[in-house]
């Protein structure tokens, strides 16, 4: 767990500042740069690049073969002139959020996922069983297995742990042509992203809001947020997710405690039969 300094700032074992990424879908132009970045960096399989006829977006979701994920949302809007054939693109580069509150951490038995210096989130490839416990269990659905000639183990976005330990940005950062996906201490992109968003509202797009910037949300904040230009939903994301291992401790302690009930049960019918 993060632990704040004195000063308030957010650090991981010891002074290490909390890192990670901030989207700026408003300057998104959909270019893929990350995408491709993502993958030469990190030998990322290829994965399908499907034509849907539907969409330019050809990686669908984010899966263990596409740790980034373009969204292309075509949107229908009210013009000037009070008309509604006005079309607009909105676009977003997804990638796995990192969650201070990391369920997928919570249900590995093997220890695969774990926490950097950082305060992100990696599988270790050579420690994963494949045994899929954290797929279900991530509220976004940014874990899978790699089905690519039977390797069968969970693969994600590591926010590039190998570079940023060599005090480099992310691939995907770094090939960003806009600076849609900024990298950076956690504290100082929440501020800069707070700042975006009044420069947005001012200028009329009265939509701008944070995403998953909060740490008093569902997931304690993520470490890879997002600025949006509207709902959540719009761009496949779910709208107020929430850790699925939450209830895990009650759950627990209500098994300790029918198993509890259920052993003085038995041990009073043993001492019933013995009288």
């Amino acid at each position: 767990m993060s632990n704040p300094r004195a000063d308030g700032v957010e650090t991981y074992r010891g002074e290490q500042q909390r890192m990670g990424f901030f989207t700026d879908t408003s300057v998104c132009i959909g270019c893929k740069a990350c995408e491709v970045a993502c993958k030469e960096w990190n030998a990322v399989p290829e994965d399908g690049l499907v034509f849907t006829a539907q969409s330019y977006d050809n990686t669908g979701e984010l899966g263990a073969n596409t740790w980034r994920h373009v969204a292309f949302v075509e949107q229908q809007v009210e013009a000037h002139d009070g008309t509604t054939d006005a079309m607009r693109w909105l676009m977003s580069s997804d990638v796995c959020k990192h969650c201070t509150h990391a369920a997928c951490l919570d249900v590995c038995p093997t220890g695969a996922l774990f926490r950097t210096e950082f305060g992100t989130v990696v599988v270790q490839e050579d420690v994963c069983n494949g045994c899929g416990y954290c797929i279900p269990a991530c509220p976004f659905g940014v874990l899978d297995r790699r089905e690519i000639e039977d390797d069968g183990r969970v693969w994600k976005c590591t926010l590039c742990y190998d570079r940023v330990g060599d005090g480099m940005t992310p691939a995907c950062a770094k090939a960003c042509p806009t600076e849609s996906i900024q990298f950076g201490p956690l504290d100082e992109l929440r501020e800069r992203a707070d700042d975006r968003v009044a420069e947005l509202r001012d200028a009329g797009e009265q939509d701008a809001r944070l995403y998953g910037a909060d740490p008093s949300d569902g997931v304690g904040g993520f470490g890879a947020f997002f600025l949006l230009l509207d709902e959540p939903e719009v761009y496949g994301l779910p709208p107020d997710p929430v850790v699925t291992t939450r209830d895990l401790p009650e759950m627990w302690r209500a098994v300790g405690a029918a198993a509890l009930g259920l052993a003085g049960a038995v041990a009073l019918s043993m001492l019933g039969r013995r009288r």
